[in-house]
């Protein structure tokens, strides 16, 4: 699915794979997260092979444009939780609204692991 608007220039249209491409770019730049963690098997096993997955850990859902994330992160020991998901939450939502226009419903921050 893709996210579709319209203005006095044409229409626009933006794929879930650019939306997750800038997600997961965001998510990174935060204090605290280490690594997106993929939720399938299958891209854990095309990870061992070398062959990186795209936008691995972030799950895009569209529906009447309207923009559903979910994220799965490894955090960094040490960092409180509460405080890294939140910062992470408003950073993401504030960057794709600004990036693509559209009203982001909920961004869901599911932590799988902490790293030292």
């Amino acid at each position: 699915m893709a996210v579709n608007t319209s203005n006095a220039y044409g229409k626009i249209t933006i794929s879930n794979e650019a939306i997750a491409s800038a997600v997961s770019h965001i998510a990174l730049d935060c204090y605290g997260v280490i690594d997106l963690v993929s939720q399938k098997f299958s891209d854990n096993f095309s990870e061992i092979f070398k062959k990186k997955p795209q936008n691995k850990g972030v799950k895009i859902i569209t529906v009447n444009n309207r923009i559903y994330i979910d994220l799965f992160v490894i955090l960094k020991y040490g960092v409180s939780i509460a405080t890294v998901t939140e910062n992470l939450k408003s950073a993401i939502k504030y960057g794709i609204e600004s990036f693509t226009g559209m009203i982001i419903d909920s961004v869901n921050v599911n932590v799988v692991g902490v790293r030292v």
